[in-house]
């Protein structure tokens, strides 16, 4: 059995585990890596089935025989069914674009063992053993979209457009228009932005403003501002301007480079794995998110930000440090950032 476990069900440690948290640009990588890896000599034919409870939209594709493949962006995963040469009745490609919510995942599995909460399946053809390709999302809070397009309005992908993130248009988009609204909330609330920072997530906000010690209630428009002024000096050689990034990256280099690491620990990464051995090096690579000694705040929207130090002059007056601990609020709460 093929499986990306849903991250509520992978947990080996109870609801309080730091890998009960929203599918981030990582996870929605390595989810797409694995349906392209385990479909990859499948033959798919017949109705694709939606669960009687879910809210999302029917699938109006049935084909005698087709491919599935998928393609991740930022924090949605494009699907897509194309019929094979020969296939009935004849038909184009049909893609779906997925978002994950909270709980969202796929398995591949046999389809008289099909898991709970499987609310959209894709059963293989004859000849050998049926299987199901499923979309499993326990909390319901995950969608589909049916035509294959990307969600308008956010911002190129942190991990796999990095260049239109980095440099013209989208850095420039960040930087050209601090005047929006958004950057007058904390530098972590701008954060999951999805408009310009598509992919940036709970865990790699945290990550990502512990490392450059930013106070995560710092105004955004602040911290972003300083990006402008940072220029290399005209009297460097280019080796020494690339050593310098590389030893000195800004918040908008460590918006790629910190989710790459998570996508390079592979399949030992943030929830794929149902035991607390596989979850170690996800853990283990964590620096601030959840871990013991790092104070925590909830932001507006109810989400916990992690962090050391001064929380900045935005902070909320209550402070509550957990400990290493996710609270059960932020468990249950706000789908923001999605």
């Amino acid at each position: 059995m093929h499986t990306w476990p849903n991250l509520l069900s992978s947990s080996p440690t109870g609801p309080g585990h730091p890998s009960h948290r929203m599918p981030e640009g990582p996870e929605l990588h390595l989810a797409s890596h694995f349906v392209n890896e385990a479909c990859r000599e499948l033959v798919f034919g017949g109705c694709v089935e939606k669960s009687p409870v879910s809210r999302n939209p029917e699938v109006p594709f049935e084909s005698s025989a087709y491919h599935i493949s998928a393609l991740a962006r930022g924090k949605e995963l494009r699907l897509t069914l194309s019929p094979l040469p020969g296939a009935q009745p004849p038909q184009g490609p049909l893609a779906l674009v997925f978002r994950f919510g909270m709980t969202g995942s796929f398995q591949l599995v046999p389809s008289d063992a099909l898991p709970p909460h499987a609310h959209l399946r894709f059963y293989t053809a004859p000849p050998g053993p049926r299987l199901a390709l499923c979309f499993v999302d326990i909390r319901r809070f995950g969608h589909w979209d049916l035509g294959g397009k990307w969600q308008p309005g956010r911002g190129p992908c942190v991990l796999l457009e990095y260049e239109q993130f980095r440099l013209c248009p989208s850095r420039e988009n960040v930087l050209r228009n601090l005047a929006d609204k958004a950057f007058d909330r904390p530098i972590c609330e701008a954060l999951l932005d999805q408009r310009f920072f598509n992919g940036i997530g709970n865990y790699l906000r945290a990550e990502i403003l512990y490392r450059l010690r930013i106070p995560p209630f710092e105004k955004a428009r602040t911290v972003l501002e300083a990006l402008q002024q940072r220029r290399p000096s005209p009297e460097l050689t280019l080796s020494q301007k690339i050593r310098a990034k590389l030893q000195n990256p800004d918040l908008l280099e460590l918006c790629h480079s910190v989710p790459k690491e998570v996508v390079q620990l592979g399949g030992k990464g943030y929830g794929l794995e149902s035991t607390e051995e596989d979850f170690a090096a996800f853990r283990a690579w964590l620096r601030c998110y959840g871990t013991p000694g790092m104070s925590s705040l909830r932001d507006r929207h109810g989400r916990t930000i992690w962090f050391q130090g001064d929380p900045g002059p935005l902070a909320p007056k209550a402070t509550v440090s957990c400990r290493g601990q996710v609270p059960q609020e932020e468990i249950q709460g706000s789908t923001e950032g999605s």
